[in-house]
């Protein structure tokens, strides 16, 4: 993974910003779209009764954060197949 902030140059400009998605695009594309590629929509991918429930709690909205901040979001506790998972 690359280090924090290495989608900017050292001015601050963002790299390929013509190439970049919106933060709910981004989540999208690794939730139900993704579930979606592996044929796997019907079990996993959004928040449906008779779904696994493996989510990820985040201690702010990424929809409400600068898109350059979302990496900073702390997640507060996952859950994998309904249980939550110890840290």
């Amino acid at each position: 993974m690359p280090p924090p902030g290495s989608w900017q140059t050292e001015g601050g400009e963002v790299l390929n910003a013509n190439e970049s998605i919106g933060v709910e695009a981004a989540l999208r594309a690794v939730t139900i779209d993704a579930a979606g590629q592996c044929r796997a929509d019907d079990i996993t991918g959004s928040i449906e009764v008779g779904k696994y429930a493996d989510l990820v709690l985040l201690e702010e909205n990424p929809l409400g954060v600068e898109p350059t901040s979302t990496e900073r979001i702390a997640v507060s506790q996952t859950l994998l197949a309904g249980k939550v998972c110890s840290r």
